[in-house]
């Protein structure tokens, strides 16, 4: 909820622990400073501020700012001097300098999407609990090597920025999970490709009549909509996305179209119908089929206390069955798109959506990268590393499983192949084929029985 200046300077904010002023700020309030005995999440967003004042540290409960939508040129030194700042987030000013005296002690979160940083300082590696740091949209031509003292790195954006590779070691950070580096130089090539050598329909826009939106994501809006028959007097159902044509914090909108028509058919993705052709604006958009409204997100996304890990509704529960056939789903659909050359870079329950007794799609390729598939040692390491992402959500639902005594031998097995996945000795961790098989095992079903088993 956003206050007013007048409500602080009037006092009626006295014991808040969470403040947010977004009126045109272009200093920072000094009566913020009264609030420094409770103050832990402050919000500056939506501003015209370009500096913080050198005092800030005197909020010493402060744990986390943001500060986007200002015109910063650069992160402000005084924020390395907070000693409880955890997460600092500065997207969209025009920073082009971030100093290694700006990265506070516990920094856990560092946002600074959509920015102009060329640079990122060395001392970014003394930034041990560092969790999640999202860089897309920038002009990095280079990472400093130091990153691999950041031990506990688990998300990594980096899309559509100016690499000219992606460095080995990044890929032997030992918790390195969900990573996302479309919208390069070293990959425009692979993504040029997906948009012009994948075989898709093109659906004229006179032919898509929009109906009520279905939802909103970073990259772009869901309507319900019909597709018109070309011969025919009836019309289809179908959703249709239509992208925003800017940065989001995962990357460009224009990767996860290329990504989602790359990515082909199977059971456990939804079904891309063709690219919109000819919209008045020229938006860029998707035709896919509609899915049946009973299935729902089988998670929220991470919230500011869990920073990597989604958050589920308190009474989620699931049957054994239902795990195995959910993450089976999963698995195959993964390796599905691995084979394409195709990492899904947000493999998270949040993406994923549940029909219930384990009935799943997974979605949202916002975070997608491409990858020559002949590079075996690269396709390896980038493959490992999502298995590791896919452990996190066997892992959730493990522990949101109802057993009985007779399913203790499979729990157990289900555990194990869990403990493999989030291993961090990276090279013992399974392949997504030999996931898929370990379950077809745990599961009794043959191979021709399984896609019948995964399929919604």
């Amino acid at each position: 909820m956003t206050s007013t200046l007048e409500q602080l300077r009037a006092g009626q904010l006295a014991g808040t622990r969470r403040l947010k002023l977004a009126c045109g700020l272009s200093e920072f309030p000094r009566e913020i400073f009264d609030l420094a005995d409770t103050l832990e999440i402050l919000d500056l967003s939506g501003n015209a501020l370009t500096r913080l004042p050198d005092d800030l540290p005197r909020l010493s409960k402060l744990r986390i700012i943001f500060a986007s939508d200002n015109p910063f040129t650069e992160l402000p030194e005084v924020l390395g001097q907070c000693s409880q700042l955890s997460m600092v987030g500065f997207k969209a000013n025009r920073i082009r300098k971030v100093s290694g005296q700006s990265l506070p002690p516990l920094l856990r979160w560092l946002i600074l999407t959509d920015n102009e940083i060329d640079t990122l300082p060395a001392e970014i590696g003394t930034c041990t609990q560092l969790q999640k740091l999202m860089l897309a949209g920038n002009r990095l031509r280079t990472l400093p090597e130091e990153l691999t003292a950041c031990a506990r790195l688990e998300l990594l954006r980096l899309a559509a920025n100016q690499l000219s590779e992606l460095p080995a070691w990044l890929l032997r950070l030992p918790r390195l999970s969900w990573l996302a580096f479309a919208g390069n130089p070293f990959s425009e090539a692979l993504e040029t490709a997906a948009l012009t050598d994948t075989p898709s329909a093109d659906i004229r826009w006179d032919e898509l009549k929009l109906e009520q939106q279905l939802g909103e994501g970073a990259s772009g809006v869901i309507y319900r909509a019909a597709l018109l028959a070309r011969h025919e007097h009836a019309s289809r159902p179908v959703a249709v996305k239509l992208f925003k044509g800017a940065v989001t914090s995962d990357g460009l909108p224009d990767c996860e179209m290329a990504a989602c028509i790359r990515a082909g058919d199977h059971p456990n993705l939804i079904p891309v119908v063709g690219k919109v052709k000819g919209h008045p604006a020229g938006t860029h958009g998707l035709v896919m089929e509609l899915i049946d409204p009973q299935f729902t997100n089988l998670a929220g996304p991470p919230s500011l206390e869990s920073c990597t890990r989604d958050v589920y509704d308190a009474d989620t529960r699931f049957e054994l069955a239902s795990v195995l056939r959910l993450a089976y789903g999963m698995a195959s659909a993964a390796c599905h798109l691995h084979r394409q050359g195709v990492m899904h870079g947000d493999l998270y329950a949040h993406n994923i959506l549940h029909g219930g007794q384990g009935r799943a799609l997974l979605g949202d390729f916002g975070a997608a990268s491409f990858y020559a598939t002949d590079d075996r040692h690269f396709r390896f390491a980038l493959q490992r590393l999502e298995v590791r992402a896919y452990g996190c959500l066997l892992e959730e639902l493990i522990d949101r499983c109802d057993l009985v005594a007779a399913q203790a031998d499979i729990a157990a097995k289900l555990v194990a192949l869990k403990e493999n996945c989030l291993s961090e000795e990276i090279d013992s961790r399974p392949l997504f084929d030999e996931i898929t098989a370990v379950l077809r095992q745990l599961t009794g079903t043959g191979d021709r029985d399984t896609a019948a088993f995964a399929a919604v």
